[in-house]
């Protein structure tokens, strides 16, 4: 690196560009070389979410084609998360003792191959098996994403861009429906799944040319079959109750005795195969920090509100109100550009001031708030009003989920960064899928009972409206005659509506945990942390706030004004939570 002549007393007015020596003492990477190794990472991420978004839209359509009902609609949704779920903190572990480079190339290769036989599928099952397929190569973008960036950006500057990822996550959320949408409504359904295919090639082919990371040192790996064979066991017993129960059998029964109790018993004798692992997939003595069980817990909440209710908007709108798939994407508008706005805007003022504790909580008041006043929606209420609702749930979101992962990675070890990230994004899909299965199953249940109370008021014969009524079904309402149809837009309106005012205490559970966060100073490197605690972390950020304030003063006594330039600390931090931490750098960091 070059060396830059300074003089003792100028002011920098912006934070460094360049990311931090890594642990190994690697020259650190300028914007530039940032963006270009980031370029294919976000293609990638892209990809992931694509594969979400554009056939969530297209689901009311493809449903009756395969001759499926609303338990399938969850099904393929669920099946999706499940498998993102139980491989993210796989990948997370191989992250750690593999090359991260050829893992985020094997996931694109996974989740094209599994796309393409989705849009062949002649049935619902084949198709969940396929959505098996997208979910394990998109947990791999994902977290890989986010382990990726956490190597080659220190803390302090990764809010920057951490906004990029947030915005990936806007484009791909905005574009998946509007996409699907149009496929849908003037191609064919098949195409929502052959659409991310250009992209994953794209994306695998830029990463070839400009992802250059250290290589990993060789040395004997020890993989732990064991805990992740029964991490994957556990959740999904846990997870398939959860779908099944209420529709299959009662949720008091020998059937949930068994899963449940199968399912608590195989992650007990996770924790115990765990303690014992040379290399274990999920290292307990990541959890000796309150930061990242507090960060854990609040984006299992934020997995269930977030995912739980807005999965179930392209039924609000193209079932409640009747609009088509294409007009049901551009409806969704609002909600993706305050999620764009928070996290870009946040992100850059997170490297800039170096606070990021009161972005996460403001982040959980527009959250439980907007999705508590998506609870009082109906099928005719004026769109402006959903709209205004819709942005508070995508600025609470982008304010939250980048800056949880960032928090947790602020406080983990390098060598054990790729478990920690992944393991937020884990507890989050872990909270989607919860979400995803416990509520479909309830907007079943509602649906039902406001179409035969709906019917019979109206002197109709429920019996006689068919799968509409009480099978669960999925309608298409141009083939729904009136009054009938009316009646059908009122059930999903209000079924839809209480789906949200379910997932709002959630929300506020997020916020709730996220208020105990103590807020430690950002590390301006990715070297390995000393021993120290984090209430050692926050005394010392709050003895370097008090100092600035007192160099501060003693500055404006010497030159007799307000405006007079700041002056750099003799014994400078850059650390520290001040007023003026994007505009101060220890004096040796220009040797």
């Amino acid at each position: 690196m070059t060396t830059t002549a300074h003089r003792p007393t100028a002011a920098v007015t912006a934070p460094p560009t360049t990311s931090s020596p890594s642990q190994g003492g690697q020259a650190p990477m300028t914007h530039r070389q940032i963006l270009e190794a980031l370029s294919g990472l976000l293609l990638g991420m892209f990809v992931a979410i694509l594969s979400s978004t554009v056939v969530s839209n297209a689901l009311p359509t493809i449903l009756p084609a395969l001759g499926g009902d609303e338990s399938g609609y969850t099904w393929v949704v669920t099946a999706s998360l499940l498998a993102t779920t139980i491989s993210t903190p796989i990948w997370g572990k191989l992250a750690d003792i593999l090359s991260k480079k050829v893992l985020v190339q094997a996931s694109l290769v996974i989740f094209a191959v599994s796309s393409i036989v989705a849009g062949l599928s002649v049935n619902v099952p084949m198709l969940i098996a396929c959505r098996v397929g997208q979910g394990l190569g998109a947990g791999g973008l994902t977290a890989l994403a986010q382990i990726m960036l956490a190597t080659m950006i220190s803390p302090r500057e990764r809010g920057r861009y951490s906004g990029y990822l947030g915005a990936t996550f806007a484009l791909a959320t905005v574009g998946g429906p509007l996409i699907g949408g149009v496929l849908t409504q003037h191609l064919s359904w098949h195409y929502t799944f052959y659409v991310g295919v250009p992209f994953a090639v794209a994306a695998f082919i830029v990463i070839q040319k400009t992802l250059n990371l250290p290589a990993v040192a060789k040395r004997t790996v020890h993989i732990d079959y064991w805990g992740a064979t029964l991490l994957a066991a556990g959740v999904s017993a846990l997870l398939i109750w959860v779908s099944l129960a209420g529709k299959n059998f009662a949720w008091v029964s020998w059937q949930t005795a068994v899963l449940v109790g199968g399912g608590v018993l195989l992650l007990v004798a996770m924790v115990f195969v765990e303690r014992r692992s040379r290399e274990p997939i999920i290292p307990l003595h990541l959890f000796r920090s309150p930061t990242t069980v507090l960060a854990s817990i609040a984006s299992l909440f934020v997995g269930v509100a977030m995912f739980g209710a807005t999965i179930f908007l392209s039924q609000y709108f193209q079932l409640a109100r009747g609009d088509s798939p294409t007009q049901a994407g551009l409806s969704t508008m609002p909600m993706i550009l305050g999620l764009f706005l928070s996290s870009t805007v946040v992100g850059q003022l997170v490297t800039r001031t170096g606070r990021w504790k009161r972005w996460i909580v403001t982040g959980g008041v527009l959250l439980t708030s907007g999705v508590a006043l998506m609870g009082t929606v109906a099928w005719n209420t004026p769109y402006w009003i959903v709209a205004i609702f819709m942005a508070l749930v995508g600025l609470g979101v982008g304010m939250m989920m980048q800056n949880l992962v960032l928090a947790v990675q602020n406080v983990t070890d390098p060598k054990d960064m790729g478990t920690a990230s992944s393991f937020v994004a884990f507890t989050r899909t872990l909270g989607g899928a919860i979400g995803v299965s416990a509520l479909g199953a309830f907007l079943s249940h509602r649906v039902a009972g406001y179409l035969v109370a709906d019917l019979k008021a109206a002197g109709v014969d429920p019996a006689a409206a068919g799968s509409v009524a009480g099978s669960g079904g999925v309608p298409v309402l141009s083939e729904i005659p009136q009054p009938v149809r009316t009646v059908v837009q009122t059930a999903f309106g209000a079924g839809i509506a209480d789906i949200f005012l379910v997932a709002a205490p959630f929300a506020l559970l997020s916020l709730l945990f996220v208020l105990f966060f103590k807020e430690t100073a950002l590390r301006t490197s990715n070297a390995p942390r000393t021993s120290h605690s984090e209430d050692d972390d926050e005394q010392r950020s709050s003895r370097q706030r008090e100092s600035l304030h007192h160099d501060d003063a003693h500055h404006d006594d010497v030159h007799h004004g307000k405006h007079a330039a700041p002056v750099e600390p003799a014994m400078g931090d850059a650390d520290h939570l001040g007023r003026h931490a994007d505009r101060r750098v220890p004096l040796d960091a220009h040797h």
